[in-house]
């Protein structure tokens, strides 16, 4: 009976034990699945209206939380006056711009919430007005405008560059900056264009007086560029921006 009985205790004992062991390992791995197990974000999915009053303003679609899909802004009447497309809360693809009578006034392409590519404008009547280039957000110098008639604008006002040199004097090189036709609606910069890009964050204003751009170059005895570039940004009839961009070799070369 005694030795049954220890018999008995012993298996149990092994029992016990590679119980043990397997259940460790499994416990491990069940562990480990809750820990890995991703929490869904609990923001709103849905399309959100927003009003002014009893307006509608303007209507736009969520995914947990981001802005996914379209958004669309209003007229006061209700007409439908913007769309753009989210993708992860980023504006991509087109966003179009329309006239409060529905037909399209602009369409402006997007990257990752930035204008890249070629905007298009249109007239009432749906003839192309014009298309402006755009490089990650900035302007580049492609510009084509049509008449209300389809034909392409091909005319715009020269840059006329004059110089006063009372460098021996004064030690100042003056550079004055006006258009052909005498216009006033433009502004002008001293820069580059770089890979056919205006970055007026690497542009300085020059000062204009009735239209006329003055920029006074002055001695430094130290070496500068051979060259001063000057862009001039003149407002069309069509109400774009035009872009010039000069280079002006300089007699002296420690001016600034």
């Amino acid at each position: 009976m005694k030795i049954f009985t220890g018999s008995v205790l012993f298996i149990l004992a092994i029992s016990f034990i590679t119980g043990c062991k397997m259940k460790g390992p499994a416990k491990i791995e069940s562990r480990t699945l809750t820990d890995s197990v991703t929490v869904h974000d609990t923001g709103y999915t849905g399309i959100k209206q927003y009003m002014s009053g009893k307006n509608m303003v303007k209507e736009v679609t969520f995914k947990n939380g981001v802005r996914e899909g379209l958004m669309k802004s209003f007229y006061q009447a209700g007409e439908v006056r913007q769309t753009f497309w989210y993708e992860n809360g980023l504006r991509e693809d087109s966003s179009m711009w329309y006239y409060l009578e529905g037909q399209l006034f602009r369409a402006t392409p997007y990257k990752r919430d930035t204008i890249d590519g070629i905007q298009k404008q249109y007239y009432r009547t749906g003839r192309l007005k014009a298309k402006i280039g755009y490089s990650r957000g900035l302007r580049t110098t492609y510009l084509e405008e049509y008449t209300p008639e389809g034909k392409l604008v091909g005319s715009y006002p020269k840059l006329v560059v004059n110089v006063v040199d009372n460098y021996k004097i004064k030690g100042i090189y003056r550079v004055s900056l006006e258009l052909s036709d005498k216009s006033t609606s433009v502004r002008y910069w001293r820069g580059d264009i770089s890979n056919n890009v205006f970055d007026t964050a690497h542009c300085k204003t020059i000062n204009i007086i009735k239209g006329i751009g003055f920029l006074d170059l002055k001695k430094t005895g130290a070496p500068k560029p051979s060259y001063v570039g000057v862009i001039a940004e003149i407002l069309t009839n069509f109400g774009n921006n035009y872009l010039v961009y000069k280079k002006i070799d300089l007699p002296y070369h420690d001016l600034n």
